[in-house]
Protein backbone atom coordinates (compact mmCIF):
# COMPACT_ATOMS: atom_id res chain seq x y z
CA UNK A 1 0.00 0.00 0.00
CA UNK A 2 1.44 3.17 -1.11
CA UNK A 3 1.29 6.60 1.14
CA UNK A 4 -1.76 8.13 -0.08
CA UNK A 5 -3.76 5.03 0.00
CA UNK A 6 -2.73 4.30 3.81
CA UNK A 7 -3.67 8.00 4.60
CA UNK A 8 -6.87 7.74 2.91
CA UNK A 9 -6.99 4.63 5.18
CA UNK A 10 -6.38 5.79 8.34
CA UNK A 11 -8.74 9.35 7.34
CA UNK A 12 -11.65 7.08 6.58
CA UNK A 13 -10.59 4.68 10.02
CA UNK A 14 -10.44 7.95 12.18
CA UNK A 15 -13.92 8.58 10.83
CA UNK A 16 -15.31 6.13 11.63
CA UNK A 17 -13.88 5.44 15.01
CA UNK A 18 -15.57 8.97 15.63
CA UNK A 19 -19.24 7.89 14.35
CA UNK A 20 -19.16 4.97 16.27
CA UNK A 21 -18.10 7.14 19.27
CA UNK A 22 -21.29 9.55 18.17
CA UNK A 23 -23.91 6.96 18.03
CA UNK A 24 -22.76 5.21 21.55
CA UNK A 25 -23.42 8.72 22.95
CA UNK A 26 -26.34 9.56 21.04
CA UNK A 27 -27.87 5.98 21.94
CA UNK A 28 -27.18 6.60 25.42
CA UNK A 29 -28.78 10.00 25.30
CA UNK A 30 -32.31 9.24 23.76
CA UNK A 31 -32.46 5.26 23.29
CA UNK A 32 -31.22 3.42 25.72
CA UNK A 33 -32.63 0.88 28.73
CA UNK A 34 -34.11 4.52 30.44
CA UNK A 35 -36.37 5.20 27.36
CA UNK A 36 -39.64 3.84 26.92
CA UNK A 37 -38.62 3.69 23.02
CA UNK A 38 -35.88 1.22 23.71
CA UNK A 39 -38.58 -1.39 26.49
CA UNK A 40 -41.20 -0.94 22.79
CA UNK A 41 -38.40 -1.56 20.09
CA UNK A 42 -37.01 -4.61 22.98
CA UNK A 43 -40.39 -6.03 23.87
CA UNK A 44 -42.58 -5.43 20.62
CA UNK A 45 -40.12 -5.98 17.95
CA UNK A 46 -37.48 -8.25 19.12
CA UNK A 47 -38.35 -10.71 21.91
CA UNK A 48 -42.29 -10.90 21.45
CA UNK A 49 -42.17 -11.99 17.68
CA UNK A 50 -39.06 -14.40 19.08
CA UNK A 51 -41.24 -16.43 21.65
CA UNK A 52 -44.47 -16.12 19.02
CA UNK A 53 -42.04 -17.91 16.59
CA UNK A 54 -41.15 -20.58 19.22
CA UNK A 55 -44.95 -21.23 19.56
CA UNK A 56 -45.77 -20.93 16.10
CA UNK A 57 -43.06 -22.59 13.89
CA UNK A 58 -44.16 -26.09 12.50
CA UNK A 59 -41.59 -28.19 14.14
CA UNK A 60 -41.31 -30.73 11.05
CA UNK A 61 -40.01 -28.06 8.97
CA UNK A 62 -38.03 -25.99 11.22
CA UNK A 63 -34.71 -26.51 9.54
CA UNK A 64 -36.72 -25.33 6.21
CA UNK A 65 -38.07 -23.03 7.94
CA UNK A 66 -35.11 -21.36 9.52
CA UNK A 67 -33.02 -21.21 6.33
CA UNK A 68 -35.78 -18.74 4.78
CA UNK A 69 -35.82 -16.36 7.48
CA UNK A 70 -32.15 -16.28 7.82
CA UNK A 71 -31.73 -15.33 4.69
CA UNK A 72 -34.60 -12.78 4.90
CA UNK A 73 -32.54 -11.76 7.72
CA UNK A 74 -29.08 -11.75 6.22
CA UNK A 75 -30.72 -9.35 2.99
CA UNK A 76 -32.71 -6.92 5.13
CA UNK A 77 -29.29 -6.34 7.01
CA UNK A 78 -27.51 -5.37 3.97
CA UNK A 79 -30.54 -3.66 2.47
CA UNK A 80 -30.92 -1.64 5.81
CA UNK A 81 -27.31 -1.05 5.96
CA UNK A 82 -26.80 0.07 2.96
CA UNK A 83 -29.74 2.49 2.80
CA UNK A 84 -28.69 3.71 6.53
CA UNK A 85 -25.43 4.36 5.45
CA UNK A 86 -26.58 6.71 1.97
CA UNK A 87 -28.56 8.52 4.08
CA UNK A 88 -31.72 7.16 2.48
CA UNK A 89 -33.94 6.32 5.98
CA UNK A 90 -32.51 5.81 9.48
CA UNK A 91 -33.71 4.99 13.40
CA UNK A 92 -34.11 7.36 15.74
CA UNK A 93 -34.06 4.65 18.29
CA UNK A 94 -32.09 1.75 18.52
CA UNK A 95 -31.97 -1.44 20.66
CA UNK A 96 -28.39 -1.66 20.44
CA UNK A 97 -25.88 1.22 19.26
CA UNK A 98 -23.12 -0.63 17.75
CA UNK A 99 -24.72 -2.22 15.08
CA UNK A 100 -26.11 0.11 12.09
CA UNK A 101 -29.61 -0.26 11.21
CA UNK A 102 -31.97 -1.45 13.34
CA UNK A 103 -31.63 -4.95 14.96
CA UNK A 104 -34.85 -6.02 16.56
CA UNK A 105 -36.79 -5.51 12.79
CA UNK A 106 -34.00 -7.35 11.11
CA UNK A 107 -33.31 -9.84 13.29
CA UNK A 108 -36.62 -11.09 14.64
CA UNK A 109 -39.57 -8.90 13.32
CA UNK A 110 -39.48 -8.88 9.26
CA UNK A 111 -37.45 -12.83 8.99
CA UNK A 112 -40.45 -13.92 11.20
CA UNK A 113 -43.45 -12.62 9.98
CA UNK A 114 -41.77 -13.44 6.45
CA UNK A 115 -40.91 -17.15 8.00
CA UNK A 116 -45.01 -17.74 9.34
CA UNK A 117 -46.27 -16.73 5.99
CA UNK A 118 -43.68 -18.87 3.72
CA UNK A 119 -45.14 -21.89 6.61
CA UNK A 120 -48.73 -20.76 6.63
CA UNK A 121 -48.65 -20.87 2.60
CA UNK A 122 -46.57 -24.58 2.97
CA UNK A 123 -48.85 -26.10 5.61
CA UNK A 124 -52.19 -24.77 3.50
CA UNK A 125 -50.90 -25.31 -0.14
CA UNK A 126 -51.05 -21.33 -0.65
CA UNK A 127 -49.07 -19.24 -3.37
CA UNK A 128 -46.21 -18.25 -1.47
CA UNK A 129 -45.80 -15.22 -3.95
CA UNK A 130 -49.02 -14.01 -3.68
CA UNK A 131 -49.16 -13.54 0.49
CA UNK A 132 -45.32 -12.25 0.52
CA UNK A 133 -46.46 -9.73 -2.04
CA UNK A 134 -49.15 -9.15 0.47
CA UNK A 135 -47.13 -8.96 3.53
CA UNK A 136 -44.79 -7.00 1.60
CA UNK A 137 -47.50 -4.41 1.01
CA UNK A 138 -48.73 -4.14 4.47
CA UNK A 139 -45.26 -3.39 5.76
CA UNK A 140 -44.33 -1.03 3.38
CA UNK A 141 -47.41 1.02 3.57
CA UNK A 142 -49.07 0.52 6.95
CA UNK A 143 -46.55 -0.93 9.41
CA UNK A 144 -43.51 1.66 7.94
CA UNK A 145 -45.96 5.14 8.34
CA UNK A 146 -46.80 3.94 11.38
CA UNK A 147 -42.86 3.25 12.40
CA UNK A 148 -42.39 7.18 11.03
CA UNK A 149 -45.43 8.44 12.59
CA UNK A 150 -44.04 7.26 16.03
CA UNK A 151 -40.47 8.21 15.42
CA UNK A 152 -38.96 4.80 15.37
CA UNK A 153 -38.28 5.12 11.43
CA UNK A 154 -37.55 8.12 9.04
CA UNK A 155 -36.80 8.53 5.18
CA UNK A 156 -34.96 11.46 3.50
CA UNK A 157 -33.46 12.30 0.18
CA UNK A 158 -36.67 11.41 -1.53
CA UNK A 159 -36.90 8.07 -0.45
CA UNK A 160 -40.56 6.74 -0.09
CA UNK A 161 -42.39 3.96 1.20
CA UNK A 162 -42.88 2.58 -2.69
CA UNK A 163 -38.59 2.47 -2.70
CA UNK A 164 -39.43 0.02 0.79
CA UNK A 165 -41.91 -1.86 -1.06
CA UNK A 166 -39.30 -2.42 -3.82
CA UNK A 167 -36.35 -3.79 -1.69
CA UNK A 168 -39.40 -6.18 -0.05
CA UNK A 169 -40.05 -7.29 -3.46
CA UNK A 170 -36.10 -8.18 -4.05
CA UNK A 171 -35.51 -9.69 -0.77
CA UNK A 172 -38.33 -12.13 -0.20
CA UNK A 173 -38.00 -13.47 -3.71
CA UNK A 174 -34.23 -14.04 -3.44
CA UNK A 175 -34.39 -15.56 -0.22
CA UNK A 176 -36.91 -17.84 -1.82
CA UNK A 177 -34.77 -18.86 -4.89
CA UNK A 178 -31.39 -19.36 -2.40
CA UNK A 179 -33.59 -21.66 -0.51
CA UNK A 180 -34.82 -23.56 -3.44
CA UNK A 181 -31.46 -24.14 -4.88
CA UNK A 182 -30.08 -25.30 -1.78
CA UNK A 183 -33.05 -27.93 -1.50
CA UNK A 184 -32.94 -29.16 -5.19
CA UNK A 185 -28.82 -29.23 -3.90
CA UNK A 186 -29.84 -31.55 -1.28
CA UNK A 187 -31.82 -34.27 -3.15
Amino acid sequence: MDKEQLKSYHEVKSLKEQLTGLETEYWHLYSDLATWQFWVILLLFFIGPLVALYFLIDRKKMLLLGFYGFNIHVWFGYFDTWGARQGFWGYPYELVPFFSGNISLEAAFMPILFMLVYQWTLNNNKNFYLYSLLLSLFLSFIFKPILVMHDFFQIHHGTNYFHLFLTFLVIFPFSKLITNVFLKMQK
